[in-house]
C-alpha cells in the first residue's frame, strides 16, 4: 500500500514505538526524513540512529530515549504540514513549543533546521512538525 504522507507514517512510527516502550523503531530511508532524525538526535528526543540495510531496501533504525522513571522522552509529535494543506512561517512569526521546551523543524532555503535556528538565522519556510 502506498503511503501518501511518508514524514506523517515515519512520525506515527516513532510515536507509537515511543509510547508503546520499544527500544528501536525501523523507518524506511528519505533525505527528509533523515534531516529530521539528525535534529531529533541533535535536541535530545532520540538516543541514536543508524542507517541498516535489509532485503535491498535502506532502513534508518531510530533507537528511542526513555528518562530514569522509564517514561519517553518524546511526549508528542504533530504533523504541522501535510500534502493537501502546506503551511509556512515567515522567521519573525516563528511558533514556540511549549514555551521553548520543544522545537518545530522547518524546511527552508538554508536546509531543515529547528525553528529557532530559522529565526537566528533569519529564514523562513515550511514547517514540517513539532516535537515536545
Amino acid at each position: 500500500m502506498a503511503v501518501s504522507d511518508p514524514v506523517a507514517d515515519m512520525l506515527t512510527k516513532v510515536r507509537n514505538a515511543s509510547q508503546a516502550k520499544h527500544e528501536k523503531v525501523d523507518i524506511s530511508n528519505s533525505k527528509l526524513k533523515l534531516q529530521i532524525v539528525k535534529i531529533m538526535k541533535n535536541e535530545g528526543f532520540i538516543k541514536n540512529f543508524k542507517k541498516v540495510t535489509k532485503d535491498g531496501a535502506t532502513y534508518l533504525r531510530v533507537f528511542l530515549k526513555y528518562d530514569d522513571e522509564h517514561s519517553p522522552v518524546i511526549h508528542g509529535i504533530k504533523r504541522i504540514s501535510t500534502p493537501g494543506r502546506r503551511v509556512y512561517s515567515g522567521y519573525r512569526e516563528m511558533p514556540r513549543v511549549y514555551n521553548g521546551y520543544g522545537i518545530v523543524i522547518v524546511s527552508t532555503s538554508a536546509g531543515v533546521i529547528t525553528g529557532k535556528k530559522a529565526s537566528e538565522q533569519l529564514v523562513g519556510g515550511e514547517l514540517i512538525c513539532s516535537i515536545w
